[in-house]
C-alpha cells in the first residue's frame, strides 16, 4: 500500500535517513526498532506525509504520496504521535471526535458519534469518555490518543479520488511508552486486531519482545539505514541486535508463542565497553 524506495532525509547537513526501503502492506503489522537517534520517528513522519523527503520516493499504491489529495489521505491514514499537547478542557470523547474532522462536512452526524464510541471501545477507553483530557494520566491519554487515531480511519471509503482502493493505514509512534505491562500488551493486541481487518499498521517500539510478539515484520534502523528487515525470527538474531544496539543478547523461543524471546546476556561486557562497533552489512530482506 505504502512503499518507500531509497528514502533520504536531512536537516541541513545532518543526515537522518539514507537509502531506506520499506513497505507497509494491508493486513500486516510492521514494527520499526532501532537505537535512539536512528531515525524511527522521522521515518514515520515521512511515510505519513508530514515531512517531505530530500531524496527517494514514497508511493501510496500507484500514486506518489505527495499527489494524494489531502482529504483522501486524512480519512485513510491516521497517526498517533508520541505525545499530544492539549491545554483546552476537552473531554476524552471530544478529543476522539477530533479524529472525525476529515469526515465532517457541515456538522457532525450520528455516524460520527457512533464511530467515536466504537473507537473508544476498541481502545478500552469508554470509561474515560466524560473525563477531562487534561486530568488523565499519561497512560490514559495514550488510550484516548489511540482511540482518536482509530476514529479517524473508521468507515473510510474504500476507493480514493482516482478510483483505486487505497485502504487504511494506522501509524503509532511509541504508543506503549506510558502504559504499564498489562496495558502495553492490550493496546498492541487491539492494533493487531485492526491489522487482521486489513489495516496496514506501523508501530515504532523500543521493546524488542513486544515487537517480536505482535509484529508480522520488523524493520531495524541503525545510523539512518535499514540494518535488517523481515519476520521476527529472521531479524531478532544475536548478531543483528548486537550490531544495531551494541548489546549482547541470547535469543530463544518464547514459551508462550511462536516468536523469539530476546534476553540481554548478563555475562557479556557492559554496553558502554562495546561502543564504537561498526555496523556490518546485514540482510535487508528476508
Amino acid at each position: 500500500m505504502i512503499a518507500a524506495t531509497d528514502l533520504r532525509f536531512s536537516y541541513g547537513s545532518r543526515r537522518i535517513l539514507d537509502g531506506v526501503d520499506v513497505e507497509l502492506a494491508p493486513g500486516q503489522t510492521t514494527a520499526v526498532l532501532g537505537p535512539n537517534g536512528a531515525g524511527k520517528s522521522t521515518l514515520l513522519k515521512l511515510l505519513s506525509g508530514e515531512l517531505a523527503p530530500t531524496g527517494g520516493t514514497i508511493r501510496w499504491g500507484d500514486t506518489p504520496l505527495a499527489d494524494v489529495p489531502a482529504r483522501d489521505l486524512a480519512v485513510r491514514r491516521a497517526v498517533m504521535p508520541q505525545a499530544s499537547s492539549l491545554s483546552f478542557p476537552f473531554t476524552a470523547f471530544e478529543v476522539v471526535m477530533l479524529g472525525r474532522t476529515p469526515h465532517v462536512r457541515r456538522r457532525e452526524r450520528a455516524s460520527d458519534t457512533d464511530a467515536v464510541w466504537h473507537a473508544l471501545d476498541r481502545a478500552n477507553a469508554t470509561h474515560l469518555a466524560e473525563r477531562r483530557y487534561t486530568t488523565l494520566s499519561g497512560g490514559e491519554r495514550q488510550r484516548v490518543d489511540f482511540a482518536r487515531a482509530v476514529a479517524q480511519i473508521e468507515d473510510a471509503p474504500g476507493a480514493g479520488a482516482s478510483g483505486s482502493d487505497r485502504g487504511r493505514v494506522l501509524m503509532l509512534d511509541e504508543p506503549t511508552s506510558s502504559l504499564d505491562l498489562s496495558n502495553q500488551h492490550d493496546l498492541l493486541q487491539r492494533a493487531s486486531a485492526l491489522a487482521a481487518e486489513g489495516v496496514a499498521v506501523l508501530v515504532i517500539l523500543h521493546d524488542l519482545n513486544l515487537a517480536s510478539s505482535y509484529a508480522d515484520r520488523i524493520v531495524v534502523l541503525a545510523d539512518g539505514r535499514v540494518a535488517a528487515e523481515g519476520a521476527p525470527w529472521s531479524v531478532l538474531t544475536p548478531d543483528i541486535v548486537r550490531a544495531a544496539f551494541g548489546l549482547s543478547v541470547v535469543v530463544t523461543s518464547n514459551p508462550c508463542g511462536d516468536c523469539p524471546l530476546v534476553v540481554p546476556d548478563m555475562r557479556a561486557p557492559a554496553p558502554g565497553e562495546r561502543r564504537g562497533l561498526t555496523l556490518p552489512t546485514l540482510p535487508t530482506s528476508i
